[in-house]
């Protein structure tokens, strides 16, 4: 009576670990069709791809501009900010080109070096930017990114999802996904050793 209970109590547990490890094997599959349809085709889609060194050629605050499409837009509340202007030295070329914060930045708003979040007020968004312009007087020597294709004239500071974030990003579905196929094979392998020894 009490093997038959041991019996069963095993077999439950080989069925809720298989399933533990079915649901995380299925979980990072997932996570890797998200990030697939995300966060590749936007690093995929930039040409920024090259570090170089930029020095700063001058760092202005120009006259209060709208956002683009601000009409019915969650932006309202931040419009009109001022346009901070960074224009700078490229090493690679020797070219004078305006310097962006990221990717997203031109695409926002081409005339302006930074364009501020959804959540900052009016007078956060004045003081960040006048913050940032005397960082770049400040330090004149920084590393940016341009394009090597010569597609796109302009460099930006930072990019939106380098080479090491999305060997990040994939690192937690991948970890899920050997932690998951590691449990299924683990249960397999109890089942067979106990088919094993019952045979015997």
């Amino acid at each position: 009576m009490l093997g038959k209970k041991l019996v069963t109590a095993q077999k439950r547990g080989e069925t809720r670990a298989l399933c533990l490890g079915l649901g995380m094997v299925v979980c990072s599959m997932m996570m890797y069709f998200f990030i697939g349809i995300t966060i590749v085709p936007f690093y995929t889609k930039s040409v920024w791809t090259t570090e170089t060194v930029c020095k700063v050629l001058k760092a202005s605050i120009k006259d209060e501009v709208l956002c683009p499409n601000s009409e019915g837009s969650e932006d309202e509340d931040l419009c009109p900010y001022p346009c901070l202007q960074v224009w700078v030295n490229l090493t690679a070329s020797g070219q004078e080109v305006m310097l962006y914060q990221t990717e997203d930045t031109l695409e926002r708003n081409p005339k302006c070096s930074y364009v501020p979040g959804k959540s900052e007020n009016s007078k956060e968004v004045k003081a960040r930017i006048e913050a940032i312009a005397s960082n770049f007087k400040k330090y004149q020597t920084f590393p940016c990114y341009y394009d090597p294709g010569g597609t796109q004239t302009n460099v930006i500071l930072s990019r939106l999802y380098p080479p090491k974030g999305l060997l990040f990003a994939f690192l937690w579905p991948t970890l899920m996904f050997t932690g998951g196929c590691l449990i299924i094979v683990l249960v397999k392998i109890s089942q067979y050793v106990s088919v094993l020894s019952a045979w015997q």
